[in-house]
Parts: structure tokens; C-alpha cells; sequence
């Protein structure tokens, strides 16, 4: 691959990284619950990252000359941890919201 194709995939890879990273970190401010709140660091940033990855690997690879095993051993981890994570978390987050709070209050505060 050419220099300057490099040069252009990973800028592109770069900017769309960063774009759905921007798009991940306001829906995880912005959104108003939990569950909500939970799709953007899962989908939006993990595709983000991924990307970003994915750049340094190819830009990585074409200054070396090899292809490089940290890049892709970082985006396997990253795609196979972040659903992981997310489940667990809302099955945490669902398991507190069922949980009765206890005492006879029944607005839950004793």
C-alpha cells in the first residue's frame, strides 16, 4: 500500500473513530437513564475505539513493514469484553431495580 493511501485510510479511520467516540461520550452524558445510557459506551465508543485501533494497526503495520500483533490483540479484546461488560451491567442494574428495598415502608425508604 502506498504512502499516501495510508496516509488517507488512516485519517479516515481516525476521523470516524473520533466521531463515533464524540457521538458516545454525549450519549452517555446526555441520555437520561441507565439502560439508555449504557448503549453509548457500548456500541458508538466501542466502534470508535475500534476504529482509532484499527488505524494505529494499519499505520503501524505500513511503517514497519509487518503487521502488528498489540493492534489486533487490543480490537479483539475490546469487541469481545465491551458487550461482556455491558450485559453485566444491566443485568446488575435490573437485578437492583427488582430487589424489594425491605421494612414497611412501602415507598422503599426503611
Amino acid at each position: 500500500m502506498g504512502t499516501a493511501v495510508s496516509e488517507i485510510l488512516v485519517s479516515l479511520l481516525l476521523l470516524v473513530g473520533g466521531a463515533f467516540t464524540l457521538i458516545g461520550a454525549i450519549g452517555l452524558a446526555r441520555l437520561p437513564d441507565f439502560p439508555m445510557r449504557l448503549h453509548g459506551p457500548t456500541k458508538a465508543t466501542t466502534l470508535g475505539v475500534g476504529a482509532i485501533v484499527v488505524a494505529a494497526m494499519v499505520h503501524t503495520s505500513v511503517t514497519n513493514g509487518r503487521l502488528s500483533l498489540q493492534e489486533l490483540a487490543i480490537s479483539l479484546f475490546l469487541f469481545i469484553t465491551a458487550p461482556v461488560v455491558a450485559h453485566v451491567l444491566a443485568k446488575a442494574a435490573r437485578a437492583e431495580r427488582e430487589t424489594p428495598r425491605g421494612g414497611d415502608d412501602p415507598a422503599g425508604r426503611g
